[in-house]
């Protein structure tokens, strides 16, 4: 299965995706291509491992991004850690061959403007004792997708938003695996 892999920041879920891959965990998986919105690390972790690698303006990246991928054989885009709405135009075109990574248990805290810290505050300002991440099919609508796998984890009393984004990033290295494992599969 050939995957184009959307980031914006320090590349952690691409990583453990490479990882996956390298390890022998996702056997039938290759990453065909990287696309970032913005300057991030996450396109040195790319560059490292000699993946084609597009840094696109995010006002223009739908349109850009269906330009490189028109000759391209993929079967799944991950959106790992990705901050930029894409356009329901293209939402549409790959529906069920586009998958996101959440830092909450969706539908809770999802959204427009929920991302990174922003979510964990959130969750911690509404006194939740639970959260968690969430790996889910993209649509139009932000982070309404259906989910495809989630994992929670307990929040304790003294946590802060910094130790949520810790047990959230060991949640997600698990489940974006699994789904990407699963999809392989089918």
């Amino acid at each position: 299965m050939k995957i184009a892999v959307f980031v914006s920041g320090g590349g952690t879920n691409l990583q453990n995706i490479i990882d996956a891959i390298e390890d022998g965990t996702l056997p039938n998986v290759e990453i065909s291509m990287v696309m970032a919105d913005r300057d991030c690390y996450a396109i040195e972790r790319s560059l490292d491992k000699d993946i084609r690698t597009y840094v696109l303006d995010r006002k223009t990246f739908s349109e850009d991004a269906e330009h490189n991928l028109e000759d391209e054989e993929i079967d799944l885009i991950v959106l790992a850690g990705f901050l930029t709405i894409l356009s329901p135009e293209f939402t549409k075109k790959w529906g069920n061959k586009m998958i996101n990574i959440h830092p909450s248990l969706l539908p809770k805290f999802g959204g427009k403007g929920m991302y990174g810290a922003k979510v964990h505050k959130a969750v911690l300002d509404a006194g939740e004792t639970i959260s968690g991440a969430t790996v889910h099919y993209v649509t139009a609508g932000v982070d309404e997708g259906e989910v495809i796998a989630q994992k929670s984890f307990n929040i304790e009393e003294n946590d802060k938003v910094e130790d949520l984004q810790r047990k959230v990033a060991a949640v997600e290295g698990e489940i974006f695996i699994e789904a990407i494992k699963q999809i392989s599969n089918t």
